[in-house]
């Protein structure tokens, strides 16, 4: 596990570029073999941190949410391991994820709403929770109606993410 310890533990951060600058911190450490698990709701800044972690990696973009392809790989620019970034927010269980058949050993694995579901691809992983302040009944679970605009959850608001090692 390749995370250092001083990114473990509590962030606070302020902007999107503070949540790309988090990741690109974090890519520069990452090697084949890390799994990361980023949980947080509608709009919290997942694939900005996600964004940062492909700088970080230097592995070739765009970065963009992989809602709807489900997973995306990022071939690495500088010999070093690709970027697998999937999104299990549409899937119905882990045996889902599995069935992607991802190379977990030889890339950095990053999974959006992967809790629950991600954890069965290796032993041990990161564990990223993201906080944003939510407002409106469903705005944070996508569940029921949304009553903020899209635009509104895209809005420079203040977060927490909170990094640590499972198990």
């Amino acid at each position: 596990m390749s995370v250092p310890d001083d990114l473990l533990g509590r962030h606070d951060i302020v902007t999107a570029d503070d949540m790309e600058q988090l990741g690109r911190r974090l890519g520069a450490g990452l090697v084949a073999g890390d799994l990361l698990v980023l949980t947080g709701p509608l709009g919290a800044g997942k694939t900005t941190l996600t964004r940062g972690i492909a700088e970080g990696l230097g592995v070739r973009g765009p970065i963009q949410s992989p809602t709807f392809v489900i997973a995306r790989t990022h071939p690495s620019l500088v010999d070093g391991p690709p970027l697998v970034h999937a999104d299990a927010y549409r899937l119905g269980s882990a045996l889902e994820l599995d069935d992607l058949d991802i190379d977990a050993d030889g890339s950095v694995v990053v999974v959006e709403w992967g809790r629950g579901m991600a954890e069965g691809l290796r032993e041990q992983w990161w564990e990223l929770e993201i906080e944003r302040p939510v407002g409106g009944r469903g705005a944070d679970t996508m569940c029921g109606d949304l009553s903020r605009s899209t635009e509104a959850l895209d809005d420079d608001a203040p977060r927490v993410v909170t990094i640590s090692r499972r198990p």
